[in-house]
């Protein structure tokens, strides 16, 4: 089966218009005037630059301290992996699991996950091509799940305030920690899965 690119036909990402080939070299829709591409522009290249990105700031996030609870005067800050591990020694196992799924392993699987779709673009894998697009599916429904911390932290900071009783304070991960969340989910936006299915094309030829 051809794709739209082979017909010669180009999708506009803005009203969803499918324009003709010579109509799209005119650059614009001519429905909405949105710029018109036969793909995403540097898709790979602007999403390894995020990818990277992600994962420098990743260090950060997980060395510094995401939050401070201050019960009488009391308390030290905790990083996202030293506040797993204290809910599961106070017994809090089953949220100990969630803040580490949600936290630390859906992260690092979506920047992974997004690593192997560009990978399998750029060296041609011969991989199934359904489930890499079940992959990007995955990584853009689940990628919005790893803010959780963050808003239990902002709820807690919020409602906490106690002054000298009990007092619950962000701390300069949780800054690096949303960064890393947002720029894999525009990491996600910016990778363009139609390259996955022109390799199948590509072989076909």
């Amino acid at each position: 089966m051809k794709s739209a690119r082979a017909e010669g036909l180009v999708l506009c990402t803005d009203c969803h218009l499918l324009v003709r080939a010579p109509r799209a070299h005119q650059g614009a829709c001519p429905r909405c005037g949105g710029a018109l591409h036969a793909r995403i522009p540097n898709s790979v290249s602007r999403t390894w630059a995020l990818v990277v990105a992600a994962w420098v700031l990743l260090v950060p996030a997980n060395l510094y301290p995401i939050m401070t609870v201050i019960y009488f005067g009391e308390g030290e800050p905790d990083t996202i992996i030293s506040g797993v591990i204290k809910l599961a020694e106070e017994g809090m196992l089953p949220i100990a699991i969630v803040v580490f799924v949600a936290s630390i392993a859906v992260p690092v699987l979506k920047l992974l996950g997004i690593m192997l779709l560009l990978f399998t673009v750029h060296f041609k894998w011969a991989l199934s091509k359904t489930e890499c697009t079940v992959l990007y599916r995955i990584i853009e429904v689940v990628g919005a799940w790893s803010m959780l911390d963050l808003f239990m932290i902002s709820i807690l900071v919020t409602l906490v305030d106690l002054g000298t009783v009990a007092q619950i304070t962000a701390g300069p991960g949780a800054t690096a920690f949303a960064t890393v969340v947002v720029i894999t989910m525009f990491a996600a936006m910016s990778f363009d899965p139609r390259l996955i299915w022109d390799l199948q094309e590509d072989s076909n030829d």
